[in-house]
Order: C-alpha cells, then sequence, then structure tokens
C-alpha cells in the first residue's frame, strides 16, 4: 500500500475513534446533568429531563401529609409557580417564604416531582442561583443583618 494511502487510512481509523469517544462521552455526561431553572424557565421551555428547579416556597401553599410522608408546595420566583410533591423526610429548616432547589421532573400534569430537597441552612444562605434569579426577576430580599453593640 502507498504510504500516502495508508497514512489516509490511519487518520480516517483516528478520526472514527475520537468520535466514537466524544460521543460516549458527551452521552453519559448528558444523562448525569442537572440543570438549574426557575419556574418562568420551567414553564417556557417544558424540559423533559431530570432538573433543578429553584425559587421560594410561596406563602400559604405548604400542605404536609403525615400518613404519606409527603409534602406539595409551590415554588415561585415572583411571577411564576410551580406545584411540587415530594414524598420523604424534609429538611428541618424547610419552611414557606424559605429559598428551595428541588430535584426532579416536571410531569405531563404540570406538576413537578421531587427526588431531593435542599433547603437553606441558616439566615444568611440562600442557593447562588437562587439568589441570582431573584435579583434578576426583582425579588431578592437580602438577608437581614444583625448589628452588635
Amino acid at each position: 500500500m502507498h504510504p500516502r494511502k495508508r497514512r489516509l487510512w490511519y487518520l480516517a481509523l483516528v478520526s472514527l475513534f475520537l468520535g466514537g469517544a466524544t460521543l460516549v462521552v458527551l452521552t453519559t455526561l448528558n444523562d448525569h446533568l442537572l440543570f438549574f431553572m426557575m419556574p418562568t424557565d420551567v414553564l417556557t421551555k417544558k424540559p423533559t429531563m431530570s432538573i433543578r428547579l429553584g425559587g421560594l416556597v410561596e406563602e400559604g401553599s405548604l400542605q404536609r401529609h403525615e400518613k404519606s410522608f409527603s409534602v406539595t408546595f409551590r415554588v415561585t420566583d415572583g411571577q411564576h409557580s410551580i406545584p411540587v410533591w415530594y414524598q420523604g423526610i424534609v429538611p428541618d429548616l424547610f419552611r414557606e417564604g424559605q429559598g428551595v432547589v428541588a430535584e426532579g421532573i416536571l410531569l405531563k400534569e404540570g406538576v413537578f416531582q421531587a427526588t431531593r430537597l435542599l433547603a437553606k441552612h441558616d439566615e444568611k444562605y440562600m442557593p447562588r442561583d437562587v439568589a441570582e434569579a431573584l435579583k434578576a426577576n426583582g425579588q431578592w430580599r437580602p438577608p437581614v443583618q444583625e448589628r452588635r453593640p
């Protein structure tokens, strides 16, 4: 075989191998990525994969179902809200008016089925993505700073 043809064959094989490896890596990454979205984003984009839904727990929307260890509530970004259903034990600091990030999927009925809830862990912390999105929507309420004499 002529050296030029052999080099083209090697180049074609290497390109095919690299293309296949890239496809495998991207497919694997796509299965493990969790995109962060606010309720407005979810309602406009209608994601079909697992995402992180962030915002504030809407006042007056939290309902606890003791027998099934589940809760239903609405997550809002100040413009829109989405009903969320979660079965399991909620974080101790989970309550109305506080920041929350829920991992899960949006069902066809428009209800977000959460598989994991993340709540802020003290008065000064809010997930960065939630805080930035609330600032962009004009709904940001900075934490109250204590004054010491």
